[in-house]
């Protein structure tokens, strides 16, 4: 089942920016691969998946929400979050709600398939696929402090990632530790 496997290595190496103790929102969370692995990092995490089994594992981890978020409303609305993972998901309408979900001080961490996937696997579809650049241009109001687009190997994939943070004044540049990986 998706949702199993460890944590995405891009979470791992910007998880050190996370405020600690930080409330984080795992979107589309399956059973909770992410949300085991920041719980263990002191995080109160908090997941949402539509698939009832899924969430039935991820509860172990943390409180989740079963919903459906491309066709339903916004569970969390009014909410904001220390930091919003999302992994292996897209559904572009929900673009602006995840960024405004990102507290001040909070970061967004956000990895998916990009367009050239078609070319290696699934997804194929271009409703699925981030087109060059897409990521930048939706978290223009949050600070970008990494990001990629390109190709990965095992497995073959063309995927696109973020790590950006929310400031808490539009003046204040952030002193972000950087860790050698």
């Amino acid at each position: 089942m998706h949702g199993t496997e460890n944590p995405s290595a891009w979470l791992q190496r910007w998880a050190h920016l996370i405020a600690p103790g930080s409330s984080v929102l795992d979107v589309a969370c399956g059973a909770g691969r992410h949300m085991r692995w920041l719980a263990t990092q002191g995080h109160a995490v908090q997941g949402v998946d539509r698939n009832p089994d899924a969430v039935a594992l991820a509860q172990a981890f943390g409180e989740v929400t079963c919903a459906d978020i491309e066709n339903g409303p916004w569970p969390f609305a009014g909410q904001t979050f220390g930091c919003v993972v999302v992994t292996h998901y897209l559904w572009r309408p929900l673009l602006p709600t995840l960024v405004q979900a990102v507290a001040p001080g909070g970061m967004l961490i956000y990895e998916t398939f990009a367009a050239g996937n078609e070319t290696v696997g699934k997804p194929s579809r271009p409703d699925f696929l981030l087109q060059p650049g897409e990521l930048l241009r939706a978290t223009e109001s949050l600070r970008t402090v990494a990001y990629e687009d390109g190709f990965e190997a095992s497995p073959n994939r063309f995927v696109q990632r973020i790590a950006a943070v929310r400031l808490v004044h539009q003046a204040d540049v952030p002193r972000l530790p950087l860790r050698a990986n």
